[in-house]
């Protein structure tokens, strides 16, 4: 947490609109990107960002400082992304960028073959559990640590690393299966 953001939420709660749009320019890409992985559409996420940014200046005073500002962030766009997954009755499996790593210096051989076990990747990812693709998420492509992790999805960090070693295994698995 920074002070920064500790300050933007201070004034948030007290009604300061220009710190609301500053924390919205700083976040709102974060809080989308997460959307959009467990969403799948574009509008949906845009929605559940909107959803959120809304709790967060009308919950601004509840922040307590226990942890980073994005993780309480994140805690409370898991919560809008899971309502509103139950609201529209949908569970499809998360998307990952079709370009993970910049391609100015691939050869067309190194498009074809980053983009097949882009591909691989993507398909064992679907395969994965929504608990596993969660915690997949929030560490590798948030970059979050399982302290972070555990207090987004709320459950112990125990049960967040026992999940990431079956996600890996799962992974692992699946990954052998389809490059052999």
């Amino acid at each position: 947490m920074t002070d920064t953001d500790h300050d933007l939420l201070l004034k948030i709660a007290a009604g300061d609109e220009l710190a609301m749009e500053d924390f919205y320019n700083q976040y709102h890409m974060v809080v989308y990107r997460f959307s959009l992985k467990r969403m799948s559409e574009p509008s949906d996420a845009a929605e559940v960002l909107n959803q959120v940014m809304l709790e967060v200046w009308h919950t601004a005073h509840r922040f307590e400082g226990r942890s980073k500002v994005q993780t309480w962030l994140l805690g409370i766009t898991n919560h809008k992304v899971i309502d509103s997954l139950r609201k529209i009755n949908r569970h499809e499996g998360d998307k990952i960028p079709e370009n993970l790593t910049g391609d100015n210096d691939k050869t067309p051989f190194d498009l074809v073959s980053l983009s097949e076990h882009s591909e691989f990747i993507k398909r064992c990812l679907a395969k994965l559990s929504d608990h596993h693709k969660q915690v997949v998420h929030l560490a590798f492509f948030e970059g979050l640590a399982y302290r972070e992790i555990s207090k987004i999805v709320d459950c112990p960090e125990g049960t967040v690393k026992t999940r990431m070693f079956h996600a890996k295994e799962a992974l692992k698995k699946c990954l052998r299966l389809l490059i052999s």
